[in-house]
């Protein structure tokens, strides 16, 4: 069975116990069942993996003895969405969530011409990245970054692989034909009524490559799944 991961974000790396904190306490102990003795791992957000073992079953400061640290190698290569955020919050809380299960390495929330939702709750935010993490078995906290305008993004990406997803016409390759697995790469994704055609030639003329997510029209947050699930499998199918 395997050992259940709690979060330390401010767990020193030669840390020779810890004490978690009272949320996190009270899982262990009163939801999870966990008492003295159990083994458990810890996990920084950063890469390294506690190994510990629980010495005080206390479910307001669960205190762990650590046995073993070690640091688990970053996921690479990176994997970046811009995605503008919708008005409906449940709706990219649930793209968050999904997208850092998968492997998403960073979020960025793109501020375009029409986009409906500028401001963030980024703490309620990363409460379900860190979930989400845990969930999966990452060591690995995804990056949620500070809302960017979509002009400063394009000008400043220095990504070796640009991609933009839009609906207009023209010239564009299937992602999943186009995309070069083993190339960090950033895709824009953007709001319920797309770029406006003056965001795509700018992206354009800054080296941002269009693609196409397929014949449908997609939602913001269905676009931006497809894009990590294609991108992701591409990079796994390429390292195998």
């Amino acid at each position: 069975m395997d050992k259940p991961i709690f979060y330390a974000p401010d767990i020193a790396a030669d840390a020779a116990a810890y004490t978690m904190n009272e949320d996190t306490s009270k899982y262990c102990i009163q939801v999870l069942r966990h008492e003295n003795g159990d083994e458990v791992l810890l996990a920084d957000g950063r890469g390294r993996r506690f190994h510990a073992v629980i010495t005080d079953d206390n479910r307001k400061r669960c205190g762990v003895r650590i046995t073993a640290c070690d640091t688990l190698p970053a996921p690479a290569p990176a994997l970046r969405i811009a995605i503008s955020f919708t008005k409906n919050a449940s709706r990219i809380e649930w793209f968050l969530e999904k997208a850092a299960e998968i492997g998403i390495t960073t979020i960025i929330p793109l501020v375009s011409h029409r986009t409906e939702k500028e401001k963030i709750k980024a703490e309620r935010l990363q409460n379900i990245l860190v979930s989400a993490m845990l969930q999966s078995q990452q060591f690995y906290l995804p990056q949620l970054l500070e809302p960017q305008p979509f002009d400063r993004l394009v000008s400043t990406n220095t990504d070796p692989q640009r991609l933009i997803a839009h609906c207009l016409p023209g010239q564009k390759r299937e992602l999943i034909h186009h995309f070069q697995p083993g190339k960090d790469t950033v895709i824009l994704i953007g709001p319920e009524g797309d770029f406006t055609p003056e965001e795509i030639q700018l992206a354009l003329d800054k080296g941002f490559e269009p693609v196409s997510l397929g014949s449908n029209r997609l939602r913001t947050e269905t676009a931006g799944m497809v894009s990590v699930t294609v991108m992701n499998m591409l990079n796994i199918d390429a390292s195998e």
